[in-house]
């Protein structure tokens, strides 16, 4: 089953842009997943399991070195990834 997720991150700190950007990065590297960027959120499409998966490790990885850090995360049971731009 392949879904779509709208992902946003808030560091709590001043210096927030970093961590975003490395977050970002991090999904983008996995070849299973279709990551699009926007000035608002990410958007990630893919196999559900891939997908769970890498938010699992790179979620966990954010709260290990930012625990003052909020996700917010809207999932879809479909894939948009051409519906979205």
């Amino acid at each position: 089953m392949r879904i779509s997720v709208d992902i946003s991150l808030y560091p709590l700190n001043e210096n927030y842009v970093e961590p975003i950007l490395n977050f970002i990065d991090k999904l983008e590297q996995n070849a299973n997943l279709i990551v699009k960027r926007n000035s608002l959120s990410t958007q990630i499409f893919g196999e559900y399991r891939d997908v769970m998966d890498c938010l699992d490790n790179e979620i966990e990885a954010v709260f290990a070195a930012l625990p003052e850090s909020v996700f917010v995360l809207k999932l879809i049971g479909t894939d948009r990834a051409d519906v979205v731009d």
